[in-house]
């Protein structure tokens, strides 16, 4: 059975759907109210739950070859910022200019610490390199916010006492204000964290712990979910629930408006279910577990909430099955081509759960006035080295902003950070 597929101010870039009709619509579920244009699969379908099997096909990282880069578009240069770190899984660049790699992945894989690159002369090398906090616990989001630095581990939110001249934290001095479920289904075990641009609240994503509540939904209390609080972690509410596992986050340019990227569920066959990044509507409910994209409800969840999926918002814009995107960044230099301002980078970790790998790369969706205005295309590319031994020379995941114009790009599992500048 097909399965209508509209998405109002995004662009359809699932597998398969090439051809694109645009036409003008009025309000659809997880849009506003005005009227504005919409783009229509020319198949308007999806394919049906099941329609080809789970296949579970998974890569082997082989490393990059000495003088082998990542590939971007012409006008682009990519360099080595560092390499030799410990699954450098995510960036936080601070006001200063100073640079935090959080080292983290699941189990004797994790470096558990956090290290300080400060690059003064900006020649996109860093002169400096220094662990900036250990013993932490699978670390990912990190903020410099009122004098404190935050780190967002699996298992919550600590906060140390910071000033921008400190070269590093004592573990012991930290404090945790936010209780976190640790862990999670797969590696939805990290916890990203930003603030508003008032810088009055926190919002931190927490994956789901299952595939699709299979260990019961009691297994999913404060999972599935962007949660806002306090800078002191009081006043904890759901800012938006039914994300399967939300990870990069960050602020669409010129707006007020938080956008994320989310994995969506696995085990339906190789088209189902994209994942995609999405504008998040406060208390918005975005199907998770019971429907996926708008209100089409997952099999293995029928009839249970009928209510929440008549809720179920269609998220904005679809990015591929099963490619594991996690990070988003907004590109806010000046040095890139004029198409790439205030547009959307995504950081595509590679798929698993697909009999053809997808991901495995960079996409940019581009922008305009805040919103999305175009397809998603490849930027970042030559991760995979050989599909049919399922070979790979990296994975690509978080995406950070420079000041001098340029991006950086952890690659978690060849333990480096690539960096990509236009060229002069």
């Amino acid at each position: 059975m097909s399965q209508k597929f509209i998405y109002s101010a995004s662009f359809l870039a699932v597998i398969g759907f090439l051809a694109l009709q645009k036409k003008e619509a009025s309000f659809e579920p997880g849009t506003s109210s005005a009227k504005q244009f919409v783009y229509i699969a020319a198949s308007d379908t999806l394919p049906a739950p099941f329609a080809t099997p789970s296949v579970r096909k998974n890569s082997r990282v082989i490393g990059w070859p000495e003088g082998k880069t990542p590939v971007a578009p012409a006008g682009f240069t990519v360099t080595r910022f560092a390499d030799k770190l410990e699954n450098p899984r995510w960036i936080y660049v601070a006001d200063n200019g100073n640079i935090f790699v959080a080292e983290s992945g699941t189990g004797s894989k994790s470096a558990n610490r956090i290290t300080l690159f400060q690059d003064a002369n900006k020649d996109g090398v860093a002169e400096s390199r220094d662990i900036f906090l250990s013993d932490l616990n699978k670390p990912l989001g990190m903020l410099v916010l009122n004098n404190h630095f935050y780190v967002a581990n699996t298992d919550g939110v600590v906060m140390f006492d910071y000033t921008p001249d400190m070269r590093s934290l004592t573990p012991a001095k930290g404090k945790k204000i936010i209780e976190l479920p640790a862990g999670g289904y797969n590696n939805h075990w990290t916890r990203n964290i930003i603030t508003n641009q008032a810088k009055s609240k926190l919002y931190i994503s927490v994956g789901s712990g299952s595939n699709v509540a299979e260990h019961g939904i009691d297994h999913e209390k404060r999972r599935a979910n962007i949660l806002e609080t306090n800078p002191d972690g009081s006043g904890e509410r759901i800012y938006a629930a039914g994300l399967r596992n939300p990870v990069g986050m960050d602020w669409a340019p010129g707006t007020n408006t938080l956008w994320t990227a989310v994995n969506e569920r696995d085990g339906l066959g190789d088209d189902l279910v994209p994942d995609y990044i999405t504008s998040v509507k406060e208390n918005g409910f975005y199907g998770w577990p019971y429907a996926y994209f708008g209100q089409n409800e997952d099999p293995r969840r029928k009839g249970e909430r009928p209510d929440l999926v008549s809720k179920t918002l269609v998220p904005d814009v679809p990015v591929g099955s099963h490619t594991a995107s996690l990070g988003i960044a907004f590109y806010t230099g000046k040095k890139f081509p004029a198409k790439y301002q205030n547009g959307a980078f995504v950081g595509q970790h590679g798929s698993w759960n697909r009999s053809e790998f997808s991901g495995y790369k960079v996409v940019f969706v581009p922008f305009s006035n805040g919103k999305p205005s175009g397809a998603p295309e490849d930027f970042l590319t030559g991760f995979i080295a050989d599909e049919k031994e399922s070979q790979v020379y990296g994975r690509p995941v978080c995406i950070a902003n420079l000041a001098d114009g340029s991006i950086l790009i952890t690659d978690d599992s060849a333990g480096t950070i690539w960096r990509v500048a236009a060229s002069k």
